[in-house]
């Protein structure tokens, strides 16, 4: 029996988890729900000597994966890798994965949804008509077939969203900061012609230093006059202030927001404006993804544990 610490959870309970790694003949620990400090995660570290890690939201710092005695993996229970030191959990002999393809359905649909709600001002005539106001007349609505996306980033969850998206009419563009063959429902094109034709740029790409507010000033500044940016992915791949600027003067007509630099304290005057959309890092969330998220997690760490690699390696350990 080893020790298995898992650092936090975005739900009610641990069964899940617990009913994998317990099967196997190991032992789980968790921490808190909401996500600790890493500094009180190295603490946990240290005084449980795990053999694998789990995290959803906590960092796993690079002296958190040094302290263990003996470290077979960290598993990040989600996507993105940028709340893991993956570089010393390779250098020590780690393994790091992740479960890259449980959530492309919900995150796409979310994105959509954003995309449609905008475009029929389906939050903004609900906010009026519960303070009273009932005017039609103000409406002032855009035909979706007129109409064209880019979507920045073009991997698993943004081909879902082009084909989702073409399919109800809207033309589809697509760039990727890496190279991608061109296949489904979107036409892919340079940065300068996503920018120019789009009137909503949808935001699919991993937090990464190449990418963090890769949407900046200069970046917004090329969008359309009265275009909207959607982001679904990771809060700081967007420059919360120069966004707060291109809704201020233009060009920008609105943003819709799954995700915000600085949550779980994202800025209130960006968050509180009436032409911005927010829901709280919920796009993934389904009672289905989140049962095939918790499984696949615990059994990647159960396969690791018995002497066998990863299904989803995100590092080659050394």
């Amino acid at each position: 029996m080893v020790t298995v610490f898992q650092t936090d959870f975005a739900w009610p309970d641990v069964e899940i988890e617990h009913a994998v790694i317990h099967g196997a003949g190991h032992s789980l620990v968790t921490g808190p729900s909401e996500a600790l400090q890493p500094e009180h995660i190295e603490a946990l570290v240290a005084e449980h000597e795990p053999e694998a890690i789990m995290t959803c939201w906590a960092e796993v710092s690079a002296k958190a994966i040094a302290l263990p005695a003996r470290l077979a993996i960290v598993q990040r229970i989600g996507v993105g890798l940028d709340n893991i030191a993956v570089e010393a959990a390779t250098a020590r002999g780690a393994w790091v994965a992740n479960v890259p393809d449980y959530c492309v359905e919900e995150v796409s649909d979310h994105a959509v949804a954003m995309i449609m709600g905008w475009l029929r001002g389906i939050v903004s005539f609900d906010r009026e008509v519960k303070t009273g106001r009932w005017n039609p007349a103000a409406a002032q609505l855009r035909r979706a077939t007129n109409l064209t996306v880019g979507i920045l980033g073009y991997g698993r969850i943004g081909r879902a969203s082009a084909r989702k998206l073409s399919g109800i009419g809207l033309t589809v563009l697509a760039h990727d900061i890496a190279p991608v063959p061109e296949f489904g429902a979107a036409h892919l094109v340079d940065m300068e012609e996503l920018l120019a034709r789009s009137d909503v740029i949808l935001v699919h790409l991993p937090l990464t230093s190449d990418t963090e507010h890769l949407v900046g000033a200069a970046f917004l500044s090329q969008m359309r006059v009265g275009s909207l940016l959607v982001n679904v992915s990771r809060g700081p791949v967007v420059d919360s202030e120069a966004l707060i600027c291109a809704l201020e003067s233009g060009p920008l007509a609105g943003a819709a927001l799954d995700v915000v630099e600085g949550e779980p304290d994202p800025p209130e005057n960006l968050v509180a404006r009436a032409d911005v959309i927010v829901t709280p890092h919920v796009a993934f969330s389904s009672d289905a993804s989140l049962a095939e998220l918790r499984r696949r997690s615990a059994e990647e760490v159960v396969r690791v544990l018995a002497g066998g690699s990863p299904e989803h390696p995100c590092n080659l350990p050394l």
